[in-house]
C-alpha cells in the first residue's frame, strides 16, 4: 500500500508519520521540504492548488492522508481567504484528484463545525452551525469532500494536544514556569485528545476496508479547559516537570475575550467509531499521562 501523507510537521502529522510508517510505503510532504531527518519528504504548500493536484497525480497513491489545516482560530477572522484556501479549496482539489487516480482520502475536521449550544455529545448526523471563519471553512472542506466521487473518510476531532507543537498542554507548562497564578476558562467543555491516539486510530482505519463517511474521534470523558489545566499541573508535578503547582483560577469566557467565538460544549459522540474499532476509546486522562511521560523521556 502506498500512502501519501500531506503535512507531516503539525501535531497530528508528526504522529501520523510514525504510525503510518509500518502500514505501507510512506511519502510525506511539508512546506519546508526535505531535511536530514526526512530526506524523502517533498515540499508542498497546499494553498498552491495546482501543485497539490500534480503531486497526487505524480505519486498516484492508494491512500492520501491530509493532515494540513489552517488552525489559527482567531487569525482566521482576518485571514478568511487563506483559511478558505487551505481548509476548503485544497481538500476539494485533493478529493477530485483522489477520485481521478482511484485513491482513498482521509481528512481531519473539527468540533468547531458545531455551535456548542447542545447539552449532549454531538453525533455525526447532528446539525452543524459554525460560529466563526475557522469552523465555516473546515465545514466547507468536509462538504466538498462529501460531494466528490472520492472514497473518503472524514474524522472530526477536538482539543488536540501533543508533546510537540503549539497546543494547550505545552502553553500551560510554559506559563506555569513563570506565573504563580493561571487564570483559565471554565465554561467551555470538551474532550482533550492526544495526537498519537488520532494517528494510531487512523492507521487502524486505513487497514480496515469499507470504513468511510464521517466519524467522530476523540478521547472519552469530558472536562473544561480549567479542569484540563488542573490535571496538567498535577501530572507535571508528579512527573517532576514542574517543582510546584501554580494556583489555577477558574474564569468565565467573558473574562478572556477573543476575536473568534468558541463553542461552549463541543463533546463529540464517538460510539460509531468505537463500533468500527471494536473497543472503547481511552479516557483523556490516560492520554495526558502518556504524553507527560513522553515529555519526561524525550523533552
Amino acid at each position: 500500500m502506498k500512502i501519501l501523507l500531506i503535512g507531516d510537521t503539525g501535531q497530528v502529522g508528526r504522529e501520523l508519520a510514525c504510525s503510518l510508517a509500518a502500514t505501507g510505503t510512506l511519502v510525506t510532504t511539508s512546506r519546508a521540504g526535505p531535511d536530514p531527518a526526512s530526506p524523502l519528504r517533498e515540499a508542498l504548500d497546499v494553498a498552491d492548488l495546482t501543485a497539490t493536484e500534480r503531486l497526487i497525480r505524480r505519486h498516484a497513491p492508494d491512500v492520501v492522508v491530509n493532515a494540513t489545516a489552517y488552525t489559527a482560530v482567531d487569525r482566521a477572522e482576518i485571514e478568511a481567504e487563506l483559511a478558505g484556501q487551505v481548509n476548503a479549496r485544497a481538500p476539494a482539489v485533493m478529493a477530485e484528484t483522489c477520485a481521478s487516480v482511484g485513491a482513498r482520502l482521509i481528512h481531519f475536521s473539527t468540533d468547531y463545525v458545531f455551535d456548542g449550544t447542545g447539552q449532549q455529545p454531538y453525533r455525526e448526523s447532528d446539525e452543524t452551525n459554525p460560529l466563526g471563519v475557522y469552523g465555516l471553512t473546515k465545514y466547507a472542506g468536509e462538504e466538498a469532500i462529501r460531494m466528490s466521487a472520492a472514497d473518503h473518510l472524514i474524522l472530526r476531532t477536538a482539543w488536540v494536544f501533543a508533546p510537540h507543537g503549539h497546543n494547550f498542554l505545552r502553553t500551560m507548562l510554559r506559563l506555569a514556569k513563570t506565573h504563580p497564578v493561571l487564570r483559565v476558562v471554565a465554561d467551555q467543555t470538551g474532550s482533550p485528545t492526544p495526537a498519537d491516539l488520532i494517528a494510531d486510530v487512523t492507521a487502524s482505519l486505513i487497514r480496515t476496508p469499507g470504513t468511510g463517511g464521517t466519524l467522530h474521534l476523540t478521547s472519552s470523558g469530558e472536562t473544561s479547559w480549567h479542569g484540563f489545566a488542573l490535571a496538567i499541573m498535577e501530572g507535571a508535578v508528579s512527573h517532576s516537570l514542574l517543582p510546584a503547582r501554580p494556583d489555577v483560577v477558574a474564569i468565565p469566557s467573558s473574562d478572556y475575550p477573543t476575536p473568534a467565538r468558541r463553542p461552549h460544549y463541543s463533546v463529540l459522540d464517538c460510539r460509531r467509531i468505537e463500533a468500527v474499532l471494536g473497543h472503547p476509546l481511552p479516557h483523556w486522562r490516560d492520554g495526558l499521562e502518556r504524553t507527560l511521560g513522553r515529555l519526561v523521556t524525550f523533552g
